[in-house]
């Protein structure tokens, strides 16, 4: 399964991760022309990360 980008918003809370700036720096670039937030993008590769887990590793 592909990861495909949405251009959706839900209800959020704000927390505060860190990254990596060659990560930031890839994530930007993916989102260029996009109707995507970097945020946006970020629930979506955490979300398809985990709807592609293992269940054992989801534990």
């Amino acid at each position: 399964m592909a990861f495909q980008l949405k251009s959706e918003r839900k209800e959020t809370e704000t927390k505060t991760v860190r990254f990596p700036l060659s990560l930031i720096d890839r994530i930007e670039k993916a989102i260029v022309g996009k109707d995507v937030s970097f945020s946006g993008f970020v629930i979506q590769a955490c979300e398809f990360a985990l709807d592609n887990m293992d269940e054992n590793e989801k534990e």
